[in-house]
């Protein structure tokens, strides 16, 4: 059984992967394709995730 706290790390951490690699993604898509209705897809659900990561931290108190 594991703490809250190495839950929750382990969480952040793996919401915080997810949001890397989808600005990776994102560039890699802007690099290959160009500017346009992908790319700009790409990074609403990029900055979709982002702000759940952030919002997930700063509500159990964790530093950045």
């Amino acid at each position: 059984m594991e703490s809250l706290i190495s839950r929750d790390k382990s969480e952040a951490k793996k919401k915080g992967i997810y949001a890397v690699a989808a600005w990776g993604g994102t560039g890699l898509l802007l690099a290959t394709a160009g500017p346009g209705i992908l790319a700009i897809a790409g990074a609403t659900g990029a900055g979709y995730l982002t702000w759940k990561w952030f919002a997930f931290r700063a509500k159990r108190g964790m530093r950045f």
